[in-house]
């Protein structure tokens, strides 16, 4: 056999491997994400207290530099809470930390949850669920993955309602002098919009719902967290969506 034609044997298969790494490498399963903390001072601080406040940047490796970019800005604590860091130092000088958890990382899916904290008039702190393709680094909404949006909205608000009917009961036991708690859920509604806030485990999908009770009865708030399994969702998964694995 010519020399020639035995290192063209060889020389392929490596040249095979190389590209089924190179795909590999530009959609990852998953990917690291590290931090980074920054520590900001103002320099017109309103009381002592608020001289800085820092932030937990989340840094994305493994998938591409593009992509890896995309994720950081769909997590970050400007796109997700339409934060401005400017006008914070200068003028809304409420952020003491403002950080972030990750819930989920594989099968294509970053599921993390963004938390601000800060004090006004009393202290108080926001959180938001947030689901990232890792393919595309861009934010996953309940139209990318679901279907029957309406009918889904409507078992969220079933869960609602059973839990706003225990908070009732819990509120008239333990403050039997709150005369009609009920007026306290008047404006709660769980609606298609809501969809949009949920995060994702190996055992299914959680809604989120924030019912926005003022600080002095925030004790009597429900979580508003409304679990799904994989079994329960399966008729609104979206065929060849990035949910869709779990139901096959």
């Amino acid at each position: 056999m010519p020399k020639n034609k035995f290192s063209m044997r060889i020389k392929l298969p490596l040249v095979l491997l190389c590209i089924f790494a190179f795909s590999f490498a530009a959609f990852s399963q998953s990917v690291t994400v590290t931090t980074k903390k920054v520590i900001y001072k103002r320099p017109k601080p309103l009381m002592d207290f608020k001289k800085s406040f820092s932030l937990l940047r989340p840094r994305v490796r493994g998938a591409n530099p593009a992509t890896a970019k995309k994720i950081e800005t769909a997590i970050s604590y400007e796109k997700v809470f339409d934060f401005n860091l400017k006008e914070e130092i200068n003028e809304i000088q409420w952020l003491e930390e403002a950080s972030y958890a990750v819930d989920y990382n594989k099968n294509g899916i970053l599921a993390v949850t963004v938390t601000m904290m800060g004090t006004g008039a009393y202290p108080s702190e926001a959180s938001q669920p947030v689901v990232v393709n890792l393919k595309t680094g861009g934010r996953v909404t309940a139209k990318d993955v679901f279907v029957k949006l309406s009918a889904l909205a409507a078992k969220g608000k079933q869960k609602q309602a059973a839990e706003i009917k225990r908070s009732i009961a819990e509120i008239k036991k333990e403050n039997p002098e709150e005369g009609n708690p009920e007026q306290l859920f008047e404006n709660s509604d769980f609606t298609v919009e809501n969809l949009d806030r949920f995060s994702v485990s190996d055992k299914g999908v959680t809604f989120w719902y924030e019912y926005g009770f003022p600080h002095v009865i925030q004790a009597w708030q429900p979580e508003g967290r409304y679990f799904f399994s994989w079994a329960q969702l399966k008729t609104f998964i979206r065929r060849g969506g990035l949910l869709a694995r779990f139901v096959r």
